[in-house]
């Protein structure tokens, strides 16, 4: 039997048979990991095969085989730093929800989910939460930062999860695809979601008022399906992406900016330092790359952690 994989609890599986039938399934042996170390064998979204088997009153499945992969997105393992957790497959759409407050999304994680979610053939969509809540400075930070990503051709929609501003093109963008919502704890995903499907009720959390961050509300990824013919995945809220697999002169391919100007640098190698003639630093300098995005460029080619912030144009 074909079925796909809608949630991982690390030793079982809930899949969805091509009937409709979900059923709980385990892994046998071990499977392909298109050349990758992973922590998790299989991930939501994968196609899988399975067989079925009777235990006592319960009928449960065997996963025999994995389809290959679409695509899928990748971060560090939290436990094992050189191995990597395969957060969700056959991603069609990658929302990314950034605050500018409670909790801040910095540019450095915008810029890094961004280089992943290019680097594995992903339309990604940048959805700036909360907008409600701020102040006329802060809604001006927002258009500055929407202003910076739709210049480099990136999708970019101010949103309220609480009072559902712009959630209808959020929702039309979604219609026949398969989505990922990600960004940090708190930054509102469940609300949202709730908001576009109000019967999933998926648990939310508020603000932790000591440290201005979300509660973890999310634990396991898990794929919903919608009344509006699509599917979305629930991901937990993620510190930070690990740039992996990645060589240093492929890395300013992933900004689109950088790699629509590399023809026009001297070198063929150029890494966009210290090379003379260089049309991304000359781009750069003629304000038509922000130094948020090189600066962040910087930090994943000299592989600092993405622990490291800035703050919201990215200067120190």
């Amino acid at each position: 039997m074909t079925g796909i994989v809608y949630k991982s609890t690390g030793s079982w599986y809930n899949v969805k048979a091509e009937e409709g039938t979900f059923y709980q399934c385990r892994i046998k042996g071990k499977f392909r990991m298109q050349g990758i170390k992973s922590t998790n064998p299989i991930a939501v979204g994968d196609v899988v095969e399975f067989n079925l088997e009777t235990v006592g009153d319960e009928t449960r499945g065997v996963i025999t085989d994995i389809h290959d992969r679409r695509n899928y997105i990748i971060r560090k393992s939290v436990n094992l730093s050189k191995r990597t957790h395969i957060i969700a497959a056959n991603i069609d759409i990658a929302f990314l929800m950034i605050t500018l407050k409670d909790p801040v999304t910095f540019t450095d994680f915008i810029d890094r989910f961004l280089v992943t979610i290019e680097a594995y053939d992903v339309r990604p969509v940048l959805l700036f939460n909360k907008i409600d809540t701020y102040t006329e400075e802060e809604l001006s930070d927002v258009k500055y930062l929407t202003e910076v990503y739709r210049n480099i051709g990136y999708t970019c929609i101010g949103v309220s999860a609480k009072t559902g501003k712009n959630l209808d093109q959020v929702k039309e963008l979604m219609i026949g695809q398969t989505s990922i919502f990600s960004g940090h704890s708190g930054v509102g995903k469940s609300t949202l979601i709730n908001c576009l499907e109000p019967t999933l009720k998926l648990k939310t959390a508020e603000i932790s008022e000591q440290h201005k961050q979300g509660l973890h509300t999310t634990t396991f990824a898990e794929m919903y399906d919608l009344s509006f013919d699509a599917r979305i995945i629930d991901t937990p809220g993620i510190k930070g992406f690990g740039i992996v697999n990645m060589e240093r002169y492929e890395i300013g391919d992933y900004f689109p900016e950088f790699f629509e100007r590399k023809s026009a640098c001297k070198f063929n190698n150029c890494l966009h330092i210290d090379e003379p003639k260089c049309a991304v630093k000359a781009a750069l300098e003629n304000n038509e790359i922000a130094w948020s995005r090189y600066k962040s460029y910087l930090q994943i080619l000299e592989g600092e952690d993405e622990n490291y912030r800035t703050d919201i144009y990215g200067e120190n």
